[in-house]
Formats: structure tokens, sequence, C-alpha cells
């Protein structure tokens, strides 16, 4: 089946934009976009496996609740987050947004939050 982006599942998140682009048995295709100055949860997932791909932009990533120490993945960075793993995305405050690709197990309520900007 060939469909457009456009009419993909996609669902406004207070970050910015997921779409998922492909859905599986086994996997997950997702584009996020991070919105400049905001970040997902930190969080991790029992189950799921995720490998990430940056698209568009510089994506600050934290791998604890140490908000002092993070990394940043630049263009054509890839990373793989494994089951309970912590981890956080988040993009520069400033003009651009971040844009990555994601694929995944197809674990999509499997996310376990530690912290929260947005009281979720």
């Amino acid at each position: 089946m060939v469909k457009q982006l456009q009419n993909c599942k996609s669902e406004v998140k207070p970050w910015g934009n997921e779409i998922i682009w492909a859905e599986g048995k086994d996997y997950v295709g997702k584009y996020l976009l991070i919105q400049p100055g905001k970040r997902l949860s930190l969080q991790y997932h029992e189950e799921k496996e995720e490998t990430i791909f940056v698209m568009l932009g510089e994506l600050i990533l934290w791998e604890s609740e140490d908000e002092s120490k993070f990394r940043v993945l630049k263009q054509n960075d890839v990373f793989h987050v494994h089951p309970k793993q912590v981890h956080r995305f988040g993009a520069k405050a400033g003009d651009q947004p971040v844009i990555l690709m994601e694929v995944s197990s197809n674990h999509l309520g499997d996310v376990v939050r530690i912290k929260d900007d947005y009281e979720r």
C-alpha cells in the first residue's frame, strides 16, 4: 500500500509532533519533530528498543536525571536505546527544531516517565 506522509497517523505533542509512517507486527517507524527549547520526558522502556537518526538540527540527549550531564547529537548521528535505558531528547532553544527518524520495536505504550515538563 502506498500512502502520503500527510495521511499517516499524526499526533500533536506538547513538545512538537509525532508521525507514525510505518507500523508492523514487530516494528514501528516514526518521525518526531521537537520544537526549539522543548524536550520529551525523562523516561525508559521496559521492553521497547529504539534507534533514532537525527535528520535535522542538534539533539540534546540526557541519559540520567542529572540535568547538567548531556550530549549533543548532530545531523546524521544515530543513537540506539536499549530497554530500561534512561533517556530524554530535546531541542536547543533558538530557531531550528530537531527532526528525528525513529525505528523501534512495536511497544507503543511502553513509556515509564521519570520526569516530565508537561505533568503527564
